[in-house]
């Protein structure tokens, strides 16, 4: 099997966890195999919960070497101290870690194993119940589509592999599939996992209930895909599941004005706020290890950080700091999500760094290195507000007022709840000013969460039915001309008006292993 399985052209392997795991630090400390033999698996519920534990594990692996980068360097507001080809605009198939897909396809074997074989670890189990199985599936599917939603936005077209690979006769030759397959197939995943009618509201304890996949992060996924794919209706619809929820374990947005509210959502971490996030934990139980992480360390000063903010973002973000220092007679304490809430830079300083992961218990005192295992955040409320002003506006092109001022209504809910003064904006604004108030507070709120390329390539992917709104010249181009200060307005220009440039190029590794896969025609 290890012969066959060495031969996989598509980067895919089984990886399953040879041991059963109940415990948080069970969660955090899995190290999953290559493979294992099919027949030692799936003979009970804890080799299910083992797969589903090394899909979690795996994807917490690609933090740092995908999730942060892809999400943010080529958008510039969150940008390397030493730059390099992905921040220049320059990717090419041989650079490595940034073209490799690999992670993803292994939370993606993951959870095809969980798919095809949860069923046969229930017939060997007594102990395993209907209910039980059918919450891990839902469990998988979220995954299987997550994964899937991070390979469609970096590459566009990629194997849509939904089989796990336990036999012989497996195809390891697997070609691309377009881009609108892969998101029929992401939405159809989440629509089975809802359609189960197993996906828990909470689990027992809180870090399973924010770091494993509930109903909520289901909604919050599908929301994301739906105005992805320009599906406006369906985004407010999935967004008011949440939002609208009754439900007394619904997410709920924190609304305390202050540093000490807002910060809460990144140290200790699973607010109320928090939809999903991958989790860590300084402390040790039972022998375990710990589970810290290099958060901190990346994100730490000005002279020691590999990421920082870029200079134009720092001068926008002191603007808002120095507005709140005026109005609250320099109460630190007001500054919220501005000033040692998502950033720190000198006063009149334009090079600024990221505080949310380097945050300590007090407003201006940095985490210790015994607590550097700050969470990392994939949905909280506050995200699903903003997807929601977004489709409301997009679904009209800015022409119906009660939708904009829904829109507006979201945006300002977050603005307050930081402190700072209701946007400017109103719902007889023109359309192109309700988008930008949209993304410049996606941009603000969500420095170094992953999200602002996407964000940003997502407007730029619009088109206007009626034809007179660029999307891609208007907004996206402009957008990463203001904050990628490393790329240069000519090259971005240049790149970005090749919508093939928006993603990124196969590995050339596995186009040489893989004959049927075709490398994107903007890097050939």
């Amino acid at each position: 099997m290890m012969t066959n399985m060495n031969k996989i052209k598509t980067i895919i392997c089984a990886t399953v966890a040879a041991f059963s795991l109940t415990a948080c630090n069970d969660y955090l400390d899995i190290m999953p195999e290559n493979s294992l033999p099919t027949e030692n698996m799936w003979k009970s519920k804890s080799d299910v919960e083992s797969a589903l534990y090394s899909g979690y594990y795996n994807l917490r692996q690609s933090i740092t070497t995908h999730l942060i980068p892809l999400g943010e360097l080529r958008a510039g507001c969150t940008r390397r101290r030493s730059a390099n080809n992905l921040d220049k605009l320059e990717i090419k198939p041989t650079d490595g870690t940034y073209t490799d897909w690999k992670i993803f396809y292994k939370v993606i074997a993951d959870a095809n194993g969980v798919i095809a074989n949860a069923e046969k670890a229930r017939s060997k189990d007594a102990t395993y119940t209907e209910q039980e199985m059918n919450s891990h599936l839902c469990e998988a599917y979220w995954l299987r589509a997550l994964s899937y939603f991070y390979i469609v936005r970096n590459w566009r077209d990629a194997p849509l592999l939904l089989e796990p690979y336990e036999t012989d006769e497996a195809e390891y030759y697997v070609e691309q599939s377009p881009e609108a397959d892969i998101i029929a197939q992401i939405k159809a995943d989440l629509i089975k996992a809802i359609s189960l009618g197993a996906a828990k509201e909470q689990f027992d304890t809180t870090w399973e209930t924010k770091g494993r996949a509930t109903i909520w992060a289901i909604y919050a996924l599908m929301a994301d895909v739906c105005l992805w794919n320009q599906d406006f209706d369906e985004a407010i619809n999935y967004a008011n599941l949440i939002l609208e929820s009754k439900s007394p374990y619904a997410p709920r947005f924190i609304t305390t004005a202050s540093h000490s509210g807002w910060f809460k959502i990144f140290n200790p971490g699973n607010s109320e706020e928090s939809i999903f996030e991958l989790q860590y934990s300084a402390s040790k139980q039972q022998g375990t290890g710990f589970q810290t992480n290099t958060l901190p360390l990346l994100f730490y000063n000005n002279v020691t950080t590999t990421y920082m903010l870029s200079d134009n973002l720092t001068r926008e973000m002191n603007r808002d700091a120095s507005d709140i220092y005026t109005r609250f007679n320099g109460d630190e304490d007001m500054y919220g999500r501005t000033k040692f809430g998502a950033y720190w830079a000198q006063e009149n300083s334009n090079t600024g760094y990221v505080w949310k992961y380097l945050g300590g218990s007090t407003i201006s005192e940095p985490r210790t290195s015994n607590y550097y295992d700050p969470n990392f955040i994939l949905y909280r409320v506050a995200e699903i507000k903003l997807i929601k002003a977004e489709a409301l506006v997009m679904r009209s092109m800015g022409t119906n007022i009660a939708d904009n001022e829904e829109a507006i209504k979201q945006v300002n809910e977050i603005r307050t709840r930081t402190n700072l003064l209701e946007t400017a904006a109103n719902a007889s604004s023109d359309f192109n000013t309700l988008l930008e108030t949209i993304m410049d507070e996606k941009i603000k709120e969500f420095i170094a969460e992953g999200k602002t390329w996407y964000d940003l390539l997502r407007v730029g992917r619009y088109t206007d039915p009626t034809g007179s709104v660029n999307f891609t010249s208007e907004f996206f181009i402009p957008y990463v001309i203001n904050y990628n200060e490393t790329a240069g307005e000519n090259k971005i220009k240049a790149t970005l008006l090749d919508k093939n440039a928006w993603y990124l190029p196969v590995n050339e590794t596995e186009i040489t292993r893989n004959p049927k896969l075709k490398q994107n025609p903007y890097y050939e």
